[in-house]
């Protein structure tokens, strides 16, 4: 790859990089091979075709190997790219450390389920690949800080694979926040609604030959296969994740640490019930946070406040001076009892998006930290983790932010990493 960055010919095909699920045919336009960022996906489900689907309609990036542990899905794989780029040389994997081995692949996209991501990340850094992650960055709190130092001793690029960030209401409602014209903000209220699906029953029975169960199970505790824990509903088990509420704080809780950096953790509360069915996830979830300037609330039903919009997920801002409400696309502001979308006056401050997939190839070739960059995700994702422990324990547990670790609570800070399965420890935790 090129190390020089063309900025007119990322300009010009900027709007190839859409935010959303929106995805625009290839039209034949590519930059010389020698100027194309060379990425291998890694898990290939339904956000690694997304990973796909964006970065092949890219000019600046090629897509030269697929991994999955599940053959089927790097097929269809393989058959998704060739309807983009019939001629592409795509190499086929089943583990993804043969991918890393390539001194020819310059990234990776990492689409697994969450209990991978850390150490697939941090293998991938160490073998000179940038990456692509998805959220929610990691499966355990001490990972993303395991993730952020084998990042900056390596020096690589990191983008978390939060695309609504992207977006335009985004920027705006942080530049409108940031401008003080809402007064202090001093409470924030956060919900994603919607429950876990109820799964019945787990059916047993030995893996098909086409998924390597081991590997797939990998960091995570032994067990018998059951299709209901494998694929898309891995999410609601919680060896494996956290359920609605893991699966979105990133997209919402983005605003609030764009907006305010909430800093200085000092306890975090939380109550639920668990999922009706064998998924043990919360079927809904309440958290209270307190930091040193903020109160931040998660509820998932819907608060009763003021506002036309923010209906399933939404953040809702409580300043001295107004309100903002807003959720991935729209926002409402009210002050003195007006209420509008926009104030003109606020100027632009932020620098819009060229696309979030745009960002990191224009990141790596200019070898500065993205827009939802390593050090910024972890600081966003951290309190999730522990609000997941607080609701494992039921009890409110005291938060040392400078040295990361629950006060006086040592079964807690035990649970802030969950050991390896010792065949898959493959960065020697």
């Amino acid at each position: 790859m090129n190390s020089n960055f063309n900025r007119r010919t990322f300009l010009k095909y900027t709007s190839l990089a859409a935010v959303g699920m929106q995805f625009l045919p290839f039209q034949g336009l590519r930059a010389a091979p020698s100027d194309r960022l060379r990425i291998a996906h890694i898990g290939l489900g339904g956000m690694g075709l997304n990973h796909l689907r964006w970065f092949a309609n890219l000019p600046e990036a090629e897509i030269v190997a697929l991994c999955d542990v599940d053959t089927v899905r790097t097929q269809e794989a393989l058959v998704k790219l060739k309807e983009i780029h019939p001629d592409s040389k795509a190499q086929l994997y089943q583990d993804f450390r043969r991918v890393l081995e390539r001194d020819d692949i310059d990234a990776v996209t990492i689409a697994t389920p969450d209990h991978w991501h850390a150490q697939i990340a941090i293998l991938a850094f160490q073998a000179g690949k940038d990456v692509y992650g998805e959220k929610p960055l990691s499966f355990s709190q001490k990972e993303g800080l395991w993730m952020l130092n084998s990042q900056r001793d390596t020096g690589k690029i990191f983008q978390m694979g939060t695309q609504i960030h992207a977006g335009d209401n985004y920027h705006r409602v942080a530049e409108i926040i940031q401008s003080g014209i809402l007064g202090k903000i001093k409470t924030v209220r956060l919900w994603k609604t919607g429950e876990p699906p109820l799964i019945e029953k787990l059916n047993y029975q030995g893996p098909p030959s086409n998924l390597d169960w081991d590997m797939w199970l990998g960091p995570a505790p032994m067990a018998d296969y059951a299709p209901e824990k494998c694929h898309f509903t891995y999410r609601y088990f919680m060896e494996y994740s956290g359920g609605v509420f893991q699966d979105f704080w990133c997209h919402i809780a983005d605003i609030v640490w764009w907006s305010l950096g909430p800093e200085g953790l000092k306890k975090v509360k939380a109550v639920g019930e668990e999922s009706d069915g064998v998924g043990d996830t919360p079927k809904w979830i309440d958290v209270d946070m307190k930091f040193k300037n903020l109160d931040l609330y998660w509820t998932s039903v819907r608060p009763d406040l003021p506002g036309e919009i923010g209906g399933s997920i939404g953040a809702y801002f409580e300043g001295s001076k107004g309100t903002l409400i807003c959720d991935y696309s729209k926002r409402e502001i009210r002050i003195d009892g007006k209420v509008m979308e926009d104030i003109p006056e606020i100027p632009k401050t932020i620098v819009r998006s060229p696309g979030h997939q745009q960002n990191f190839i224009d990141a790596v070739k200019a070898r500065i930290q993205p827009e939802s960059n390593l050090e910024y995700a972890r600081q966003m994702v951290m309190p999730m983790h522990l609000a997941m422990i607080s609701y494992k324990m039921g009890e409110e547990l005291k938060w040392n932010s400078k040295k990361e670790e629950f006060k006086n609570n040592d079964q807690a800070n035990q649970l802030l990493f969950r050991p390896y399965r010792e065949k898959w420890n493959l960065i020697g935790i």
